[in-house]
């Protein structure tokens, strides 16, 4: 992609899946490890509303809307990258190619996530789910963007 205009434009797929995808696990891993499908992503929600949204575990404007839109946006945001980035392989069409530059794409953003963010930026969800989960999380979310990215480029 040789502008960020086109990187931005083909990000809106693989961002938004990305997105629901992740959103899908944390609710899942959510009910299973805390009894709520809304507690990782109200804990996101830490950004604005500190520690009390890392415990909020039932539905509401101010933790679980709040929460999706930042976990949206971060999303849109990785996708972007991901498609300025990577745009080269993913015009390929190779499936095993887009899953590799997805995973890969997948594994900066939980390193940039937990090793270079300062903790009040951190997504939050961590604070509620195991490790097994957050790697279910950030699976889903590769997948996501694999998919967004494949479908950009199907034919038709």
């Amino acid at each position: 992609m040789d502008t960020w205009s086109k990187a931005l434009r083909h990000s809106v797929v693989p961002g938004a899946l990305a997105s629901v995808a992740s959103t899908m696990a944390l609710a899942a891993c959510g009910k299973r490890e805390t009894g709520s499908v809304f507690a990782g992503v109200n804990a996101i929600s830490h950004w604005l509303w500190g520690g009390k949204a890392t415990r909020a575990d039932h539905p509401s404007l101010r933790h679980t809307l709040v929460g999706y839109m930042i976990h949206h946006g971060c999303s849109m945001f990785w996708a972007a990258l991901f498609e300025r980035t990577c745009w080269r392989t993913l015009d390929k069409k190779e499936a095993a190619a887009t899953a590799t530059v997805a995973a890969a794409t997948t594994a900066v953003a939980c390193f940039t996530d937990y090793q270079l963010t300062p903790q009040r930026l951190r997504p939050g969800f961590e604070e509620r789910l195991s490790r097994p989960a957050l790697l279910a999380v950030y699976a889903a979310f590769g997948i996501g963007l694999a998919a967004g990215a494949w479908l950009n480029r199907r034919e038709g």
